[in-house]
């Protein structure tokens, strides 16, 4: 026996006896996280993701909804500003006559100052009694104002300007550079405008969401989408509440992946090919890119046994990115919130590093013999 084969023989004996046990990993083969998915009792299923089944996949059941519903498109509101309950409204009366109920001799301008608008819409005028100025403008209130005072003032000419109360007002309440209470100008104020009067979306927020609250309902779009699209620019109502917020929403990502994280969906449609770049793709050593696996959790009320819905609560979803079918497949595929991106471990990893410990064996024994 030479003294390359003495010396070698016990650093064999002792990597085979290191890859007879499981070598260390970092995430587990595509047949080790499925195994046990075809028991008739799995708690969990697979779907292997193809041009055959993608379009019924893709209408699967959202796992995690919002708590919002839907959007209110844009509708034309009335050009100028409609007098609530508990606006204030500011009135000059302008008065020729040498002396009147209202003035005293010589005194030609009345002013009759913060009129609260009350309950049921009328304001109280000294010896005219309750005037009804609610769902008028201010033209039309000043009117209604000057016909009941004609009788008592016959020369009388009314001046009203009007100060906004909570129903003719809409909370910014976040998510901007200035958030504050704003009175609308008028009833034609839209979403953006009213963005755009409290600066701007603050920046750094990621693909930031707006979120309208009126009448007990939450209502939500993204930024992105609002101004895309202009028929979708709401127009607001007195006591709307308006805030933007980051999204929230995020999947995971495992395994031989460019990096594992929480990684926040940066646009409102995230793919299985988008989550892979925002992931940094696959480690070039390590991933099978024959196994990259999507785990989802549904709810049981999403169960079905027709194809159109998962028939267990956890689902598998798997692609194979070498095959254009794969790939087109991940391209069309939705990710959803909490979804877990797991790429497999390749088989030939392991293999490698057997390798690399028998090359290092023999390196190590070509050393000794040289000793």
């Amino acid at each position: 026996m030479t003294r390359l084969t003495r010396t070698a023989t016990p650093l064999f004996a002792l990597i085979f006896a290191i890859t007879a046990c499981t070598l260390p990993q970092g995430a587990g083969l595509v047949s080790q996280v499925v195994a046990g998915a075809e028991l008739p009792d799995a708690d969990f299923s697979v779907r292997y993701v193809t041009r055959d089944n993608l379009d019924a996949l893709k209408h699967w059941p959202v796992t995690s909804p919002y708590a919002t519903v839907g959007w209110i498109k844009a509708g034309a509101g009335p050009s100028g500003q409609i007098i609530e309950a508990g606006d204030t409204i500011n009135l000059t009366l302008w008065d020729n006559e040498e002396s009147s109920l209202l003035s005293s001799p010589g005194q030609k301008i009345i002013t009759l100052p913060k009129l609260t608008v009350s309950p049921k819409g009328t304001v109280f005028l000294p010896y005219a009694d309750e005037v009804y100025v609610a769902k008028m403008s201010s033209d039309q209130a000043r009117l209604a104002i000057q016909d009941k005072l004609v009788p008592l003032i016959p020369s009388v000419q009314v001046q009203l300007t009007l100060e906004s109360g909570r129903k003719n007002s809409v909370d910014l309440v976040s998510g901007v550079a200035s958030p504050r209470n704003i009175p609308m100008p008028d009833r034609s104020l839209s979403v953006l405008s009213l963005i755009a009067l409290g600066g701007g979306v603050q920046s750094g927020l990621v693909n930031p969401q707006i979120r309208l609250s009126r009448d007990g309902k939450l209502y939500g779009i993204s930024m992105a989408r609002l101004l895309s699209d202009p028929g979708m620019d709401s127009t607001l109502r007195g006591g709307d509440k308006v805030y933007i917020q980051a999204e929230d929403r995020y999947f995971l990502s495992l395994g031989a992946a460019g990096r594992e994280a929480q990684v926040k969906f940066p646009q409102d449609q995230v793919t299985a090919l988008d989550a892979m770049s925002l992931i940094g793709g696959l480690n070039d050593t390590r991933a099978n890119p024959k196994g990259i696996l999507i785990l989802r959790d549904f709810s049981p009320n999403a169960l079905r046994t027709d194809g159109t819905g998962p028939d267990r609560e956890r689902m598998i979803f798997a692609f194979d990115l070498t095959t254009a079918d794969g790939l087109f497949g991940a391209g069309d595929f939705p990710i959803q919130h909490r979804d877990l991106v797991l790429v497999a471990e390749s088989p030939l990893s392991s293999t490698t590093t057997i390798l690399g410990l028998i090359g290092s064996a023999l390196g190590l024994a070509k050393t000794a013999e040289g000793l």
